[in-house]
């Protein structure tokens, strides 16, 4: 479980294929801190640590359901991942509840400075059925985009804003997002539950 409170946007070090799967090395500076097992979001995936090498790095493992689904596919060595070790049970939820379960992949459509923020837009495929199971944003709900918490602005039926303060610009990989960027995002949980809720009473 994770808060989408980022703690890095850690740099890309190697890529490996393994049959369908893909072995992300990533090179932070709390690598030393992780144990083998340990789960950590990168851009809102949660992932396992699997080695460990000691030099900073760490290296994780994402399958081909996992690639499909996100954007984790497209990296490449230099490329900035928002990273989040999973939540401490006696810690405060400063973002909302994520669980790094990435539901789909959205392209950000329009970027705006507005006065030292930036609106960012963000367009994803949607129908009926995708809405049913709760895949939908609602004006002032909680959104994860990359693996941050955000609130949503503007809401349509297959796209949403948010503002981005300076801080989370300059300390995400937001600062790399522009027009036709692929993100991942994972609609809010209790949206899900809801709409699961609604669809087994009719």
């Amino acid at each position: 479980m994770f808060s989408g409170i980022v703690e890095e946007a850690a740099e890309v070090v190697a890529l490996r294929e393994e049959g369908s799967n893909l072995h992300i090395t990533m090179r932070c500076s709390f690598a030393d801190e992780l144990t083998i097992d340990q789960s950590v979001a990168h851009n809102g995936v949660c992932l396992t640590v699997v080695a460990l090498p000691g030099d900073g790095t760490y290296t994780v493992t994402a399958i081909r359901e996992t690639l499909d689904r996100s954007n984790l596919g497209d990296l490449k060595p230099g490329d900035l991942v928002n990273l989040e070790r999973s939540m401490k049970m006696n810690g405060r939820l400063d973002g909302h509840i994520v669980q790094g379960h990435v539901d789909q992949t959205a392209v950000c459509t329009d970027v705006r400075e507005a006065d030292g923020s930036w609106y960012y837009t963000f367009e994803y495929e949607s129908d009926k059925e995708l809405a049913r199971k709760g895949y939908i944003t609602v004006d002032k709900g909680s959104v994860t985009v990359n693996g941050v918490s955000l609130t949503v602005c503007e809401p349509t039926d297959n796209s949403f804003k948010v503002a981005i303060i300076p801080y989370t610009h300059d300390n995400t990989n937001f600062h790399r997002i522009e027009k036709g960027t692929k993100v991942n995002i994972e609609f809010d949980i209790l949206g899900k539950y809801l709409a699961r809720i609604m669809t087994t009473q009719q």
